[in-house]
């Protein structure tokens, strides 16, 4: 058989069409740019903190109730926080300490807010496993944890215990005479 001289062009042969290619080109790397935002969002959508924490970034706690002598307590980013109206006579004996022979030194005035030094803000949590001391316990009339045996004096500092650390201050101000803004 004779190879036929004309040869018949199949459509896979002809000239593509530029503008197609073009077209495809954009419509793929736009799908693929949509598809990556649509596998990011979640990813970088899950690092904001939950609702939950950001409803307790700051709290606004009402002292009002609160005689010399007694405590209150509210939660803050999960945490219980000891607010504590000292009296006069507690003020004092906190003042005597010699901070020298303290583990972590630090004076009263620096635990409390210029002007409010009857209240004292902490974080109940004690600083050597977690736990929460109880108020008005143990040999210095402070904060006792019976887990381990940390005690802290009438300013929250550490001065019988395993405990390293005295129980932290939070930030906080006073919004007035009746409310402590905490965070």
């Amino acid at each position: 058989m004779a190879n036929n001289p004309t040869k018949i062009q199949s459509a896979a042969e002809e000239p593509a069409d530029p503008s197609k290619r073009d077209f495809m080109v954009l419509a793929s790397c736009g799908l693929g740019a949509v598809g990556a935002a649509c596998v990011a969002w979640p990813l970088v959508d899950s690092m904001n903190p939950s609702a939950d924490v950001l409803a307790q970034s700051s709290i606004e706690v009402d002292i009002s109730s609160v005689q010399p002598g007694q405590q209150k307590k509210a939660m803050w980013r999960g945490k219980p926080i000891f607010i504590y109206r000292r009296t006069p006579e507690q003020i004092a004996e906190a003042n005597k300490v010699n901070v020298g022979e303290l583990r972590d030194p630090q004076t009263d005035i620096d635990r409390t807010k210029p002007g409010k030094e009857e209240w004292l803000v902490m974080v109940g949590v004690c600083t050597h496993l977690g736990c929460i001391p109880i108020a008005g316990e143990g040999e210095f009339g402070g904060w006792f944890c019976p887990c381990h045996g940390s005690q802290y004096d009438i300013s929250g500092r550490i001065r019988k215990g395993p405990a390293p650390t005295n129980l932290l201050v939070p930030p906080y101000a006073f919004l007035n005479d009746k409310t402590i803004k905490i965070g």
